[in-house]
């Protein structure tokens, strides 16, 4: 794989397009997208159903791969790795946070925040040493024996969080990861990806709703398989700029 740096992007897409099927049954989910998301950004992608949203998730998140263009993904160009080379990307760079938590059921909080460690082949004491850091850095060190079950909505996700994390990943990737929390949970759950982000994480979350995209630097805004806004905000009290992409 290539060598990285401080001035690589995290998300580099250019002209990207998606199209499934083909002939007379064939559908275009995403058409010539340009997005570069640099190291330590805070981005949210909203777009309604059907705007291609879920699409460039997959591919950021290397599940999927462009039918065109070229997508890098902290220094590396997805189209010269076959699947192997492509899981093992997606478990040393990205942290993935789903809405449904996808927690392991009866397995503690720490055995979960393990596993991609165990995937990765890292010692049983390192593993748990990393694990309960992650744990730690979450606010859920003192739930680390306790099973999702035992767990309110917030704390699960809190766990996920903290799974997402322990890798150490160039990239936290979370898919509507406040879609099955209540207001409280998810100001909670906002206000520690907006803390791991001032902490250096580059976060992507993909979203519909506006509270939550309100805590991004950045909101991408996709219609139709295309970019229809970029905004960029300036810091606290400056005002938001709206870069507009011609259609």
């Amino acid at each position: 794989m290539q060598t990285t740096s401080a001035t690589t992007p995290v998300i580099d897409l250019h002209q990207v397009t998606k199209t499934y099927g083909n002939g007379k049954l064939e559908v275009t989910a995403l058409t010539t997208v340009d997005l570069v998301v640099e190291r330590g950004e805070f981005v949210a992608i909203m777009g309604p159903s059907g705007s291609g949203k879920s699409t460039l998730m997959n591919i950021v998140g290397c599940l999927d791969v462009p039918s065109r263009g070229r997508f890098s993904l902290d220094g590396v160009d997805v189209r010269t790795l076959d699947e192997a080379a492509l899981a093992q990307v997606r478990l040393r760079k990205i942290g993935f946070v789903f809405q449904s938590f996808n927690l392991i059921p009866r397995t503690s909080a720490v055995a979960n925040v393990e596993l991609p460690l165990t995937y990765a082949g890292v010692k049983p004491k390192e593993r748990r040493a990393r694990a309960m850091a992650a744990l730690e850095s979450v606010g859920l060190a003192d739930r680390a024996d306790h099973g999702p079950s035992e767990l309110s909505g917030g704390q699960q996700q809190r766990a996920a969080v903290a799974r997402a994390l322990v890798s150490d990943p160039a990239l936290l990737l979370a898919d509507e990861p406040t879609g099955n929390l209540d207001s409280a949970s998810t100001a909670e759950i906002m206000a520690l990806f907006a803390r791991i982000n001032a902490e250096g994480r580059t976060v992507v979350i993909i979203t519909h709703e506006d509270e939550v995209a309100s805590f991004a630097g950045r909101v991408v805004r996709l219609r139709d398989g295309r970019i229809q806004s970029d905004e960029r905000r300036r810091p606290a009290g400056g005002a938001p700029i709206l870069h507009e992409v011609a259609r």
